[in-house]
């Protein structure tokens, strides 16, 4: 193989896992100022990660669902009367001031996002094709570039480097926050944790909803509370096609708060600006979730320097490595230890080789090269590699996928009922006068033509009367 390729591969049966491993740990973003591309202001570490613990989005959606239910229960037993306080000069400015704000938040968020994948993206047009492209948006850490990035091996319980003799972990064996190229730290943990945050802020769109007396509907209530755990999920595990949702829903979210502030000051939008922002929404869970399941589905290959000993050691020593390679390749798991032990057996340490371990081999690769640099070399291999790597990133996939196919059907539910029936009935109310009157204007002639004979016949009839008294 002398070049990167995809391929459809069916997923490790190890990624499907309920509940999700708590391994890796959620990773702050970088400190401000710490790189040219981190975030405008540092998020306090210890803050970003307890956010992230399930129990508070579980916690605030089942607390917000039950508290809709009362209220929609009240409201409809109250005769859905405004409550006094929508009726104020402060509601209308608060109803205003909220719009402004999430407005303003989501376009923010928006270029945010827009940067970070100006950042990370790699075009299918370079050096590394298509599988570049696959790789840029599949591994969300490490340093740019295929074959650069780092995932965490579940088997091993510990982040792995690809490229471990040129991209290193930080202390605590973590990807570096200051690697950059990457979604992760190019934006993604930054925004993508504000806008996690920004979910249980929209509830108060519920809360005006529920103050002009009007009813929260079922798609509004399940909205709301799937989009906590849904982006919940995203963030915490660190799921790569969790980037789309906070891009594209930022920027619709951006129009359509600004719509509701014009509809607040009575300025007349056209009803079909608003039936497309209905159409847009429809399109991208239709597109967010096919796009988040071929996740799943996806594997490629990367270069890979693949250390092998020089023929000053011994021929069998080459033959062993070359082996090694091999079987490092198809596994794609555990290479430097398959590797470090064939090399041990070639130079007639089988006890050595024994004791050989994932974690070991890259420092014993180094001794090696420390005490004898023209024993060993690297080589470019291909390895495969999927697109998802932990069973909490697949977790939160088809959490996603599961919360988007009901809603998909709600929101086109809503399309239907409010415009395209709307819609009919106008047209049939519209035409129904029309009909009318033309039925109407046929009488009226109707009646004006008979009244002319009468008109006639009578005349006629009183001539003659007149005629035969003279």
């Amino acid at each position: 193989m002398s070049s990167p390729t995809i391929y459809l591969s069916t997923p490790s049966s190890s990624l499907f896992q309920f509940p999700p491993s708590k391994e890796p740990t959620v990773l702050p973003p970088p400190q401000a100022g710490s790189t040219l591309s981190a975030p405008p202001f540092s998020i306090s570490s210890s803050l970003f990660v307890d956010a992230l613990d399930p129990k508070v989005p579980i916690t605030i959606a089942c607390t917000y669902a039950v508290t809709v239910a009362l209220l929609n229960y009240y409201n409809r037993t109250a005769g859905n009367k405004p409550w006094a306080i929508s009726k104020t000069r402060g509601f209308f400015w608060f109803v205003v001031a909220h719009n402004i704000f999430l407005a303003v938040y989501s376009a923010w968020t928006f270029v945010g996002m827009f940067n970070a994948l100006r950042e990370s993206f790699v075009s299918w047009s370079g050096p590394a094709g298509l599988a570049g492209t696959v790789d840029s948006l599949c591994k969300i850490h490490g340093a740019r570039g295929l074959g650069n990035a780092v995932a965490y091996d579940g088997a091993q319980s510990r982040w792995v480097a690809h490229s471990p003799s040129t991209i290193f972990l930080a202390d605590g064996g973590v990807p570096d926050p200051t690697d950059m190229g990457r979604l992760w730290n190019e934006g993604l943990a930054f925004y993508g944790w504000f806008f996690y945050l920004s979910k249980f802020y929209e509830v108060l769109d519920t809360a005006i909803i529920l103050a002009k007396g009007k009813r929260s509907s079922t798609l509004q209530t399940y909205h709301h509370a799937g989009a906590m755990m849904c982006m919940w999920a995203g963030i915490r595990y660190m799921s790569p096609p969790i980037w789309m949702f906070v891009f594209v829903n930022s920027a619709i979210h951006a129009l359509m708060y600004t719509y509701y502030t014009l509809t607040a000051f009575a300025v007349p939008v056209p009803n079909a600006l608003k039936r497309s922002l209905t159409t847009m929404q429809i399109i991208q869970f239709l597109v967010g979730a096919s796009y988040a399941t071929i996740h799943s589905f996806v594997s490629y290959t990367i270069p890979v320097q693949v250390p092998y000993l020089k023929g000053a050691v011994s021929a069998a020593a080459s033959t062993a490595t070359t082996t090694a390679a091999a079987i490092a390749t198809a596994t794609a798991t555990s290479i430097p230890e398959l590797i470090m032990k064939y090399l041990f057996r070639a130079a007639g340490g089988e006890g050595v080789a024994e004791n050989v371990n994932g974690a070991q081999a890259p420092e014993m690769i180094e001794q090696i090269n420390s005490a004898r640099p023209e024993a060993i070399s690297y080589r470019t291999e291909y390895q495969s590699v999927p697109c998802i790597d932990t069973n909490g990133q697949t977790f939160a996939i088809w959490l996603n996928v599961f919360y988007l196919t009901p809603l998909t059907f709600l929101f086109v539910r809503f399309f239907v009922k409010s415009y395209l029936r709307r819609t009919a009935k106008k047209a049939s109310h519209s035409k129904a006068p029309a009909e009318k009157a033309a039925t109407d204007a046929v009488k009226g002639l109707g009646r004006e033509m008979n009244g002319g004979k009468m008109n006639g016949n009578n005349k006629a009839n009183g001539n003659g009367k007149a005629n035969g008294k003279h």
